[in-house]
């Protein structure tokens, strides 16, 4: 007998995060470990009229092979690759790993290489889904591999993934909606403002909003979800941020990350731990070391710090930023072949002044 909470995250979803509609060709991209959700995904895209297509992968399949490759084959895209993203209504990203760390032996080269040959097809990603000709969202199942990285049992981590969900509601879609209307009160206020001052113990930060839109990212692109984001006008960021929580890419675990901005150049890079895959990392190429995203955080059924970027960016009570490529439909352009988050807590001695106005304080809004 599947788990209900499974069963309604699937439908989850397909009838709110992608709007799934008749004829509507589905892309379900995820690990092998995730099949119990995938298969159920699959069932309520037809359901719902569409035509779903699998497509899976295995994390220790994906690392042998990038072991193995050669500096030419690591840059060969698949024919598949640009006509899933070209043609697709919908993709639905579905994580289940397992083993994290798999990626640790590939060296950094090695997938700076192949995001660099990614890059085309991100910003064709990027395109259509500012333009809502592709409609995706990207969610989690947990495997026994993510409750270890987040030092849980997996029933616990469970719990913890379908609480935050709302998959344990009985109407989950009712709960997403509270969360949007929130939210957008606070986008609305927003709209037309131009400077962003954020202070506290982790951070002396401005940044300029002018000509920015914040979007209200209400469970249809991440599942979970809670926040709301921007991209900053991208010569505008200057001071330094220090950010509290570990920070995973690739793979790899980097600790300690504290970047200083000048005329929004990150012009001064440190980790604690694996900084210098956080300098290969910043110069990828030139739009990355400049910020695409600044957002803050919502859940607050979030509220533990669990190494998933998923789950983490939301913690309710938190900024994170992104350095590399910036999301279209909030004005961003900056362009480049990585997006990576970084996340620094709020909810202590912190502040975010908008145009001189107080705007959030130790983790809540107070406008």
């Amino acid at each position: 007998m599947a788990d209900t909470r499974l069963l309604n995250l699937a439908s989850l979803l397909v009838n709110y995060s992608a709007e799934i509609r008749t004829g509507d060709w589905v892309v379900i991209r995820g690990g092998v470990a995730a099949l119990p959700l995938i298969r159920a995904t699959a069932v309520e895209v037809l359901r719902a009229g569409g035509h779903p297509t699998v497509v899976l992968n295995d994390d220790e399949t994906d690392a042998a092979v990038a072991r193995a490759a050669s500096e030419e084959q690591i840059r060969w895209i698949s024919p598949l690759e640009p006509l899933v993203y070209d043609k697709a209504d919908s993709l639905v990203f579905i994580r289940g790993a397992s083993n994290t760390r798999a990626m640790t032996q590939v060296s950094p080269a090695k997938q700076r290489a192949a995001q660099h040959a990614r890059a085309e097809l991100m910003a064709t990603f990027m395109r259509r889904s500012a333009e809502g000709t592709l409609r995706w969202v990207s969610t989690l199942f947990p495997t026994p591999a993510y409750a270890q990285e987040a030092d849980m049992s997996l029933a616990e981590y469970e719990d913890f993934v379908y609480r935050a969900t709302f998959a344990d509601q009985p109407d989950p879609i009712a709960k997403w909606q509270e969360i949007h209307a929130m939210q957008q009160r606070m986008v609305d206020w927003l709209k037309g403002k131009r400077e962003v001052v954020v202070k506290g113990p982790n951070a002396d930060l401005t940044l300029s909003i002018e000509g920015r839109t914040f979007i209200n990212s209400d469970g249809h692109h991440n599942m979970p979800s809670g926040e709301i984001f921007t991209g900053p006008v991208e010569d505008s960021v200057n001071g330094w941020v220090r950010f509290t929580y570990p920070a995973l890419y690739g793979g790899r675990e980097v600790e300690g990350v504290e970047l200083r901005f000048e005329n929004g150049k990150v012009v001064e890079a440190h980790a604690e731990k694996n900084e210098a895959f956080l300098l290969e990392m910043l110069d990828s190429d030139p739009g990355a070391r400049y910020l695409g995203e600044f957002a803050v955080g919502t859940n607050y059924g979030i509220d533990r710090f669990t190494k998933n970027i998923l789950f983490d960016e939301k913690i309710g009570g938190s900024i994170h930023m992104a350095v590399g490529a910036g999301y279209p439909e909030t004005g961003s352009k900056n362009k480049s072949a990585i997006h990576w988050d970084f996340i620094c807590d709020m909810r202590t001695d912190s502040a975010i002044w908008v145009d001189g106005e107080l705007f959030y304080k130790d983790g809540q809004f107070q406008v």
